[in-house]
């Protein structure tokens, strides 16, 4: 059993060493552990503090991609390179690195493929309230949006089994955390939360730049993903809206029809009872498009996930046959 934990990393020169030297060396049930950072970027001296620490593996940007794209490139060489679990964590020592065996567990056991840690929000002080609050709401909707139990959706510290990673795919260019968990509730990856530890901060949040900048990133991707994975639920709700209200509309025009004399008119009201109607029919029209959409994506991703089985295989008997001729 090979477990392999990421690090992407931005400018992390810093603190970089400090989430290294919490890492794990021996997990019980793990044969072998390797270490892998994804360079997004970075121009201070990241790498070379990475590889004199002794990391396995460096997935190098040359320029800034995003945390999303960063997730997803480390993630597909940590596949390449034989991974039977991967744990991604931060480089700002954010999370305590002796709780990836308790992230790990889960998979050992066969319970889950995916397992997010849930960090104590409230008791964290370098938390502020509405940032508290925050995090607590957009973690409801991405439980409702998902049909989940997971309490902390923006948690990064997070343990993926070889089975559920080949079958992610993330499309947003601001996080992996919140489309994934849609993503896995949709295909209903076995998926559960274990609480954890974190330690005191060392640097600044650079996923965002102010708390707004935060909540209209987060409520865009959200809603962006949702409507990806679960468009007919969507179109359906927000369709209901102007046809009901033209519903209502039309039954008032036969109403006061027949309570007034035929000469009085009403008939604004037949007219914007018939565009409502018409904009509820439409909407729902694009919800049925959208739908056979998501089908044929789900399909595209199935054909995806056993190319990628094929070719991950073929690395892996790749880098077996390189090491017994070395020998």
């Amino acid at each position: 059993m090979k477990l392999i934990i990421q690090i992407p990393c931005y400018n992390e020169a810093e603190t970089l060493l400090v989430a290294l030297n919490d890492l794990p060396k021996k997990i019980e049930g793990i044969d072998e552990i390797e270490y892998l950072i994804i360079n997004d970027g970075s121009k201070d001296n990241t790498v070379e503090v990475a590889k004199s620490w002794g990391v396995n593996y460096v997935v190098n940007f040359k320029k800034n991609r995003g945390l999303a794209k960063g997730f997803m490139a480390g993630i597909d060489a940590c596949l390449r390179n034989g991974a039977d679990i991967i744990v991604n964590t931060d480089a700002d020592n954010q999370y305590n690195g002796a709780d990836i065996e308790t992230i790990v567990r889960p998979i050992l056991e066969g319970k889950s493929d995916i397992v997010i840690g849930a960090r104590p929000i409230d008791q964290t002080e370098h938390f502020s309230p509405i940032k508290k609050k925050l995090q607590h709401l957009g973690s409801w909707v991405v439980r409702k949006a998902s049909k989940s139990n997971i309490p902390d959706a923006p948690s990064g510290f997070r343990a993926y089994s070889r089975e559920a990673a080949m079958r992610l795919n993330v499309t947003n260019e601001y996080t992996y955390t919140l489309e994934t968990i849609v993503q896995a509730g949709r295909e209903r990856i076995p998926m559960e939360s274990v609480p954890i530890r974190t330690n005191a901060e060392l640097r600044p949040s650079r996923l965002f730049n102010s708390m707004l900048g935060y909540v209209k990133k987060s409520m865009v991707t959200i809603i962006r993903t949702y409507i990806m994975y679960k468009p007919m639920d969507f179109f359906t709700k927000l369709g209901l809206i102007p046809f009901l209200i033209g519903v209502g509309l039309g039954i008032r025009y036969i109403v006061l029809l027949f309570m007034d004399n035929p000469g009085n008119g009403h008939v604004q009201s037949l007219i914007l009872a018939a565009i409502l109607i018409l904009i509820g029919f439409m909407t729902f029209v694009i919800g049925l498009l959208a739908d056979i959409i998501a089908r044929n994506r789900m399909l595209i991703e199935d054909v995806q996930y056993h190319v990628r089985n094929i070719d991950y295989r073929l690395d892996a008997n790749q880098q077996k046959k390189e090491k017994q001729e070395d020998r």
